[in-house]
């Protein structure tokens, strides 16, 4: 799988910590990006501003006003930090200075749950001290789109199929292999046997025509309650369940 290194953007585009925050929104809209690394004077990654930087904005009127009763409990500290954020003309004023960031060698796995985990649409790759690219999620996409298109039109033997499903299945958590049966044909997966939960099918089908060389995948599992015995749903026909080849 690659890294951090060969998935991101680079050159970055940066903002300067003393550029204005026009200069900086008109850069955005520009480039089409949500966001920017904000740099300093001597190139060193300082910050990061974002389009939720500036929702708050005197110049459109968002900019908070809160009651006297609730100003008198918020405290003039804090007032005062909202009001530059609100008003001041500066980067560095404005920009968020807690970056998430992540080295080059960083694989997809840790920066795909950095993201969800930091609430965040881009991380900053750094090496040394130094800003080296961005990644973000379109990167993301851009892999899983190449993943596609890496398998698209593969064949592979009846007997890989059915041998790489089995470890794709014994490496889960979930997947009920005592009772389920595998048959491939022609690039074809029949899955029949027995599901205890609903969900599961779905996540057998997906397992199935994940594997490369599969040309379609025929559901004729039965979920069963185990508890009384009763069948709640049986397995659909073929076209309701199929991945056809690409």
């Amino acid at each position: 799988m690659p890294s951090a290194r060969q998935l991101m953007t680079q050159p970055v585009l940066t903002v300067r910590s003393d550029d204005t925050i026009h200069n900086a929104i008109e850069r955005m809209l520009g480039n089409g990006v949500s966001g920017l690394p904000v740099v300093g004077a001597d190139g060193a990654l300082v910050g990061m501003l974002t389009e939720g930087d500036l929702l708050r904005r005197t110049e459109i009127g968002t900019d908070k006003v809160r009651p006297h009763w609730l100003a008198f409990l918020v405290g003039p500290g804090k007032l005062a930090d909202e009001y530059t954020h609100a008003h001041s003309q500066t980067v560095a004023d404005v920009m968020s200075s807690h970056v998430i960031h992540a080295p080059p060698t960083a694989s997809l796995e840790s920066l795909a749950s950095l993201m969800q985990a930091k609430h965040v649409k881009r991380i900053a790759i750094v090496e040394n001290d130094r800003l080296i690219g961005v990644v973000g999620r379109t990167d993301l996409l851009r892999a899983i789109s190449k993943a596609f298109a890496a398998t698209a039109g593969q064949s592979s033997p009846d007997s890989e199929i059915k041998a790489r499903l089995w470890s794709e299945l014994n490496g889960t958590e979930w997947a009920p292999c005592k009772t389920i049966t595998i048959g491939v044909a022609a690039g074809v997966v029949t899955l029949g046997g027995i599901i205890m939960d609903g969900r599961e099918r779905q996540a057998l089908c997906a397992a199935a025509a994940g594997i490369p060389g599969v040309k379609s995948v025929r559901d004729h599992m039965t979920w069963v309650d185990m508890t009384t015995g009763t069948v709640i749903d049986e397995g659909g026909d073929v076209a309701a369940r199929n991945k056809e080849a690409s």
